[in-house]
């Protein structure tokens, strides 16, 4: 995470600080429309065609076409001024601590650009943390300009504290105009425990693969990887690299010229080639990984791949060109198939599938090295509660950990006061046992599955206070749950080094030595035992 199937039958508002975990998702029109029954209901989630909606002005209404309702929004030029939009309150508390999905379709027209970037076409839901006071507006941050009709989500985990909570959608400081399905409107989960299958697969491993010794290293850079970085690395006692083939991160619509794509990918591997010559010499293993897959995202938090096929079959060919070329180095450790899956509405080459159908891919022409696939939810601990394991042998499982995010983010994009750990963050007590709880879902899936697990990014910005102290209580519980594991990220962006220090990402400095360097030494020299 960064800002600035040969398989048998396996079948923000800127009032929002970054740990609100909310996706929007604006797919293309037709591809992935949610189908009705599509989605998990959670127990006291509001129905939204029944809840009181109300119109903040005269430029909000009600259409009805061939018997459906419509909400339409329609703002003149010059009448941009304020919130122009349907709203409706909803009772939180039988959510608190919940993650809830509401999902909706619209299009737009001619909506002009908002004059700050949390204005504009809106999906938002708000509340009040009654426990602190404060106030929260997860919002979906929906395009402007001209949309056709396409699927959005907004999925927010209410805070213990939820209270006073409302649904708006419209346009705000914006002229256009931007239209909701009513009958499309709906709260839930895409996703449930209840859907799981495989539950009583037990993953086998090669015996050499279980006595190899435990993995404890870092994440590359996006860029090569030079003979000085991996002596430093030698000298730190690493003896894992998770490589990023990475670009355009967090941007949308790029990678979506294959054959500049392919171009770029075959330089990449290059790069990786070279790097596994200096990897054996400084025995260190490397895990490759899939960054930036085909067809981009076609919004913040949605890989196109999931909706077209184009670049779902681009993406199993990128498996196969990197399983043939790679078979048998010495120094690869595993295939990570897809970085931080995200996938908030149904969608026909979805996350699960779509990794299964690699690892089949790859199995067909490399059958000994191992493959990594990864949750939903950018790879969240929680998303394991509902995380089928493939048929497969010799996966390894991976999760990232960054909660809170309002913690280990803090003031990356937003301004406020130091957050520090162990404390009290967005309602909650959070210390070691917060942590292992939040952990809990990769554990039980571990103990369920005899899966491995590997953690391959955890961190804390520079700059959060005690982020030595959450780095030892995540590596604490790692190893006690015999986890392997990377830390985010070696040389690639100052706030996550451990090479620097600073009191913000505005006042960010090298540094000899540091806290958060010193609890990953310390954790690594095990890895000469």
């Amino acid at each position: 995470m960064k800002w600035k199937n040969k398989c048998g039958a396996d079948g923000l508002n800127a009032c929002t600080k970054v740990g609100m975990l909310l996706a929007a998702v604006c797919l293309i029109a037709g591809l992935c429309h949610a189908e009705e029954g599509k989605i998990f209901p959670i127990a006291g989630a509001p129905d939204l065609e029944k809840l009181d909606w109300k119109a903040s002005d005269e430029y909000c209404r009600v259409e009805m076409r061939n018997g459906r309702k419509f909400l339409v929004i329609d703002v003149p030029q010059g009448k941009e001024k304020g919130s122009h939009w349907f709203r409706a309150a909803f009772d939180p508390a039988p959510l608190r601590g919940k993650n809830v999905t509401f999902l909706f379709r619209y299009r737009t027209q001619n909506v002009s650009t908002p004059p700050k970037k949390y204005y504009g076409s809106k999906f938002m839901v708000s509340y009040r943390d009654a426990s602190s006071g404060e106030k929260l507006w997860p919002d979906a941050g929906l395009q402007e300009g001209n949309v056709s009709w396409c699927d959005g989500a907004l999925q927010v985990t209410f805070r213990p504290g939820a209270a006073d909570a409302e649904v708006m959608l419209g346009l705000q400081e914006v002229s256009g105009r931007i239209e909701f399905e009513f009958d499309s409107l709906r709260s839930g989960s895409v996703f449930s425990p209840a859907a799981r299958i495989n539950l009583d697969y037990k993953v086998k491993y090669p015996q050499k693969s279980e006595k190899h010794s435990r993995l404890r290293g870092m994440m590359s850079p996006a860029g090569p990887m030079t003979e000085e970085m991996f002596r430093t690395l030698k000298q730190w006692n690493v003896n894992l690299v998770r490589m990023q083939i990475m670009r355009n991160w967090n941007k949308l619509n790029t990678e979506l010229d294959l054959d500049e794509y392919y171009r770029w990918l075959d330089k990449r591997l290059d790069e990786i080639e070279n790097a596994t010559r200096l990897a054996e010499k400084y025995g260190i293993r490397l895990i490759i990984d899939l960054h930036s897959p085909p067809g981009g995202k076609s919004s913040l938090n949605h890989m196109r791949m999931f909706c077209e096929k184009k670049y779902a079959d681009a993406f199993l060919d990128c498996w196969r060109r990197i399983a043939a070329r790679f078979k048998g180095n010495p120094a690869i450790y595993a295939y990570n198939l897809l970085n931080e899956p995200v996938q908030a509405v149904p969608a026909p080459y979805d996350y699960w599938n779509l990794q299964r159908m690699a690892a089949a891919a790859v199995r067909e022409i490399d059958p000994d090295t191992a493959i990594m696939i990864e949750s939903n939810e950018a790879s969240r601990p929680r998303a394991f509660a509902y995380l089928s394991p493939l048929r497969m042998d010799n996966i390894i499982y991976q999760v990232h950990m960054y909660m809170p995010l309002t913690y280990t983010h803090q003031r990356i994009r937003t301004a406020g006061p130091p957050i520090g750990y162990p404390g009290m963050i967005d309602g909650e007590m959070w210390n070691k046992e917060k942590i292992r709880e939040t952990l809990q879902p990769v554990r039980d899936f571990q103990l369920r599955h005899n899966a491995r697990i590997y953690v391959g990014e955890f961190s804390a910005v520079a700059w959060a206070p005690g982020a030595d102290r959450y780095l030892q209580d995540c590596i604490d519980i790692f190893e006690e749950y015999g986890w392997e594991w990377s830390y985010h990220a070696f040389r690639e962006w100052n706030g996550w080094s451990v090479e620097h220090e600073g009191t913000g990402p505005d006042n960010i400095r090298p540094a000899k030595n540091t806290r958060r360097r010193e609890v990953l030494l310390k954790a690594f020299r095990k890895n000469n035992k």
